[in-house]
């Protein structure tokens, strides 16, 4: 063999090398590590496919920006976000339709029926509360609570315009205080009423923060609060609210014409596994697939009777008032 030859030969090895390494990495938009215990999936995701997925602290509302900024030329293979911006997603022609292994096992209306977005986990609103940031103080167990001024500098919530937890957080008091998703009225009121108290309003994910006593109660899912109380030994305490709240299903969707479609059907294949759904349950998340659920991780949860008072919704109505009910919070409110 020439030498010329030999080394056409080997940059060719060497091309393919990188393909092969390129095509086992897949971006995901807003799969955060300390949100959902993300980053033991993803360490999961790597050992078991093989496939890297870079961790992102995007959230659902910049997280479909910027899909949607990035259509004619996709970054993303797939995302994670609230179940509204999944529906959202495929109005706007950002993602692509696939039915990842263990489709069957997800409920209807827990999915797009054409595989455009589905469920691996949902979670519950209330209040995760740093009980010593309160200092003596009660932990609050209304949303009327929130109000007083003994909790002023103390509350928080994911602004409500951009991130998903943010938004739920909007329709669960909305309804709590009699509301509906043709009427806002209730919610705006309240979040007026709690600008007396000064509230934290970040636009990410503020697990962190809660832990530190920087926000003492941060309007936030079970699931978190129960990571912070089981797994970070945190004096954190979970309240689902007097008067009500929201289940929300967080879902996930393979990008349209996603860089690496292959390594990003892997990982979607993987987080419904036996074993990628047990990592959501040992995070105190309620899997999509409920057998996934150990009764030592069913143990950490509230008892069925405070859940009673947490509800569904109208999710495709939800999504498509979101956009509404963000312009009149940014006009009225923020």
């Amino acid at each position: 063999m020439s030498i010329t030859r030999y080394l056409a030969a080997c940059l060719m090895v060497v091309a393919g090398a990188g393909q092969m390494a390129r095509a086992q990495t897949a971006i995901c938009y807003n799969c955060p590590p300390e949100w959902a215990d993300w980053g033991t999936e993803l360490r999961a995701i790597k050992e078991r496919t093989g496939v890297t997925v870079p961790p992102d602290n995007k959230n659902s509302g910049q997280s479909l920006a910027q899909l949607v900024a990035e259509k004619a030329s996709p970054v993303a293979d797939f995302t994670y976000v609230g179940v509204t911006f999944g529906i959202q997603a495929k109005k706007e022609g950002v993602t692509a339709a696939y039915k990842p292994a263990h489709w069957a096992d997800i409920p209807d209306g827990l999915k797009d029926p054409e595989g455009y977005w589905f469920t691996i986990h949902s979670g519950t609103l209330g209040f995760m509360v740093n009980v010593d940031a309160l200092k003596g103080k009660p932990v609050p167990r209304s949303w009327a609570d929130l109000l007083k001024p003994e909790y002023k500098g103390l509350v928080g919530y994911l602004d409500p315009a951009s991130a998903f937890v943010g938004y739920v957080g909007a329709v669960a008091v909305n309804a709590a205080r009699g509301g509906s998703l043709d009427d806002f009225g209730p919610a705006i009121a309240y979040f007026k009423a709690l600008q007396k108290n000064q509230p934290i309003v970040p636009k990410q994910t503020s697990y962190a923060r809660v832990l530190s006593g920087e926000i003492a109660i941060l309007l936030d899912y079970d699931f978190n609060a129960y990571r912070a109380k089981y797994k970070d030994k945190a004096h954190v305490e979970f309240v689902i609210p007097a008067e009500g709240t929201l289940v929300v299903p967080y879902v996930m969707s393979l990008t349209a014409g996603a860089p690496h479609a292959a390594a990003a059907k892997k990982a979607l294949d993987f987080v419904l596994s036996d074993e990628g759904q047990a990592i959501w349950a040992n995070a105190f998340l309620r899997p999509v697939r409920a057998s996934a659920i150990s009764k030592d991780a069913a143990a950490h949860f509230l008892p069925a009777a405070d859940y009673a008072r947490a509800g569904t919704i109208d999710y495709g109505r939800m999504a498509a008032v979101q956009k509404a009910f963000s312009e009149r919070y940014l006009r009225e409110v923020q």
